[in-house]
């Protein structure tokens, strides 16, 4: 990629690390991100060529942290990516443009003074005292409106969004987007949309650990793994009277596997299967069909019979008969 300086010359002085990096964004980064963008910042003076992995050489980081970085300050607008490779943004008129952008973003003043905005002033200055000891930059006023306007979170979620990122020490706005993002996605608007679906998570994770434990696997389950139990409990609506079932299944199979229990849950749920004694019941169903497969194939000598749809089955409900 190719580093440029931007075009516009700086509003208020002519360091080459503008004294808004300071108070606006220093604290919001973790180190190693910072260290990118300094790097960056250097290069940009001397329009050199420059590759993620000789940012990685030099910097000694792993190339993953590299790009991680790359990615927050361009969703922060730090920088930003063009056909011939990336522009160090000003600082200072990206500050300016928040704070004087009319109709999209409102200045704090405006904020508090707004009668149809106490609400959300007093969320606002809940959060500026209880998660920034009353220091809140002021140019994080109108990003916290257009959260508002943007997710419809009323006043206790987004105090409740702050909160949560704050307890992971992740008080910047790129991580705070995309926790908003997720919220927004899985349809909270209320905190009481909050709280149905911190007990549905609070559900997934006990019936995670329910079902890592009947594994045997004594370890806490994959991104990969805990996404199936999300989905069977969460979108199937299957509990474990359910999935016991299929671990019952899945447990006696040689080497039992998540894609395995995820095909007999994700079959049963495309029968329609809501309770377990309709599991139960198909399950014995199955049972007898297989057996009479069995006696017809030897009886006939013929081990083909109906066999597209008796492979299938076969496949899935191979352990019937133990």
């Amino acid at each position: 990629m190719k580093l440029e300086k931007s075009d516009v010359a700086p509003l208020f002085s002519n360091t080459d690390i503008p004294d808004i990096f300071f108070s606006e964004y220093l604290s919001q980064a973790n180190g190693d991100y910072i260290k990118v963008y300094l790097y960056m910042l250097f290069l940009s003076k001397y329009d050199k060529d420059i590759k993620v992995n000789d940012l990685s050489k030099k910097l000694v980081l792993p190339l993953k942290t590299i790009q991680d970085a790359i990615k927050y300050w361009e969703e922060e607008g730090v920088i930003t990516k063009k056909s011939t490779g990336y522009i160090i943004n000003n600082l200072q008129e990206i500050e300016l443009n928040k704070l004087y952008k009319p109709k999209t973003a409102l200045s704090a003043d405006q904020i508090q003074k707004s009668a149809e905005s106490q609400q959300r002033a007093k969320a606002i200055d809940h959060i500026n005292n209880k998660y920034f000891s009353g220091l809140m930059p002021t140019t994080w006023y109108p990003d916290i409106e257009l959260w508002f306007k943007k997710y419809s979170f009323d006043e206790e979620v987004m105090i409740a969004l702050f909160g949560y990122c704050f307890d992971r020490s992740a008080l910047h706005k790129a991580y705070i987007q995309r926790v908003a993002e997720s919220w927004y996605k899985n349809n909270i608007k209320t905190f009481n949309d909050l709280d149905t679906y911190y007990e549905k998570q609070e559900k997934v994770k006990v019936l995670a650990n329910t079902i890592s434990k009947k594994l045997g696997l004594n370890r806490l389950l994959s991104e990969y793994e805990y996404a199936y139990v999300e989905k069977w409990n969460v979108d199937y609506g299957y509990n474990f009277d359910i999935i016991e079932i299929a671990l019952k299944k899945t447990t006696s199979k040689a080497n039992p596997n998540f894609d395995y229990l995820n095909k007999l849950l994700s079959d049963w749920h495309d029968r329609g299967f809501k309770a377990a004694s309709e599991v139960q019941n198909f399950l014995a169903e199955m049972k007898n069909k297989n057996k009479n497969v069995q006696k017809l194939e030897k009886s006939t000598g013929y081990n083909k019979y109906d066999q597209r749809n008796y492979d299938n089955l076969n496949n899935l409900y191979a352990n019937l008969n133990n």
